[in-house]
């Protein structure tokens, strides 16, 4: 059986591309060039569906939502912060699992950050 191989992209709907793109560059760090490649490192990726009426992505017109591993959630949440990004309040501690917590983009996209435990 031919299997996939891992993520190859993920898309996102923009009124401004151009300024989206530049959030993404200057509050998270991901530095796309301009075709917009971006080597991550390596580490596990999570695939999940849940219940469709579910209220963990947010919106609920938002069908998914994105999840960035990240080092230190903390350091990354203060980052966030400091930037004027929506930062969710809480994070949340899952043993064995590792810490979240949440982010949402100016166009309206809730993300989730992970820190694997």
């Amino acid at each position: 059986m031919e299997r996939v191989r891992g993520i190859g992209g993920y898309f996102l709907r923009a009124a401004d591309p151009g300024a989206l793109t530049a959030w993404y560059r200057d509050c998270l760090g991901l530095d796309a060039d301009e075709h917009g490649l971006w080597h991550q490192a390596a580490g596990p990726t999570v695939f999940a569906a849940f219940e469709s009426g579910t209220d963990y992505f947010g919106s609920p017109a938002q069908q998914t939502m994105l999840n960035f591993r990240v080092a230190d959630l903390d350091a990354m949440l203060a980052q966030l912060r400091a930037k004027g990004a929506d930062v969710a309040e809480e994070t949340q501690d899952v043993e064995g699992v590792g810490r979240f917590g949440w982010v949402t983009d100016p166009e309206g996209n809730r993300i989730e950050l992970w820190q694997p435990a």
